[in-house]
């Protein structure tokens, strides 16, 4: 098969989801809602914690984060997908591909470590109360938070500089909605075991790392609260974590559903609807499952809403 190096390439094709024209409008409209109701929603949680000065505690700093990101990783991918439906031209640049696949790996990579950040969050509070605010200072917050993006940028930029130095074949269509790395790779014909090697590394350092230190975190959670005499005192210690345990499932159990979708299926409509639940869902839900359970998010909820309608 005849290869072309990447400086002669000016653009891939998107294939993903259905090309069928009559499908279109609502591909659309669903995307636009999925995108509004997350943009909506993390804005929401983010200027309700910034005017309430009762949630300006370390698990609200990084739900912050952890919203922004959010929004972040959503902007990522939808925007180019809402206007390549508009325009009917499912074209992306080289670069611009490229660009995308650095920002989902960026992001995603940055939603295991802040979510892990998260479960270390709720262990020093159940597990060491008295300690709390001592173990979670500012300071600690702040690191923690930076050093999760650093890490997450690092990596994301290696994966593109790797991917820069790849040859790829001359039929550049990406059966799939967004640049999704896998598939960037199957297109090219140079050998890809360095960058193979190097996915496989992040993998395990992002998704290993996280998910060992939340089970961890959580054995030690679970095993201090039952210690706990008062059936109300475990309720209460219990529904701290509700949300985020919701969030953990929710993320790692859509991005496990992708991984075998991928693996066992060869259908690659399977694999689309589950890189949706993957990359969308997600990040559209978050808000709703730590506004609806949580008392504090509510009330400053409420009270910023009402501080709006005021103004208006």
């Amino acid at each position: 098969m005849e290869s072309t190096n990447h400086k002669a390439i000016s653009e891939f094709l998107l294939r993903g989801l259905t090309e069928h024209p009559a499908l279109q409008p609502l591909i659309f409209s669903l995307f636009m809602s999925m995108y509004l109701v997350n943009i909506l929603g993390n804005l929401l949680i983010i200027l309700a914690v910034s005017i309430d000065s009762h949630l300006h505690t370390p698990m609200y700093v990084f739900l912050c984060s952890l919203s922004f990101n959010d929004i972040s990783f959503s902007t990522s991918i939808i925007p180019k997908k809402l206007v390549n439906n508009q325009v009917q031209d499912q074209s992306i640049t080289y670069s611009g591909c490229l660009t995308q696949s650095d920002l989902v790996i960026m992001f995603g990579y940055l939603e295991n470590f802040l979510l892990a950040v998260m479960a270390y969050d709720r262990y020093a509070a159940i597990c060491h109360p008295l300690r709390y605010m001592v173990i979670m200072n500012l300071c600690l917050c702040v690191l923690l938070v930076m050093f999760s993006m650093s890490i997450s940028i690092v990596f994301g930029l290696l994966h593109s500089v790797v991917v820069l130095h790849l040859s790829f074949c001359r039929a550049l269509e990406i059966p799939h909605f967004f640049c999704e790395l896998t598939q960037f790779i199957k297109l090219t014909c140079s050998d890809t075991l360095f960058l193979n090697i190097l996915v496989y590394i992040s993998s395990c350092m992002f998704d290993g790392v996280s998910i060992s230190g939340i089970i961890f975190f959580y054995v030690h959670i679970v095993s201090s609260v039952l210690r706990i005499l008062s059936s109300g005192g475990k309720h209460k210690a219990f529904s701290t974590c509700g949300s985020h345990l919701l969030v953990v499932s929710l993320f790692y159990g859509t991005g496990f559903g992708m991984y075998i979708s991928s693996s066992v299926s060869d259908s690659p409509r399977k694999s689309e609807v589950a890189s949706v639940m993957y990359t969308v869902v997600p990040q559209m839900l978050n808000p709703f499952i730590y506004s609806l359970r949580n008392r504090d998010m509510k009330d400053a909820l409420r009270k910023f809403l009402g501080r709006i309608a005021f103004l208006v």
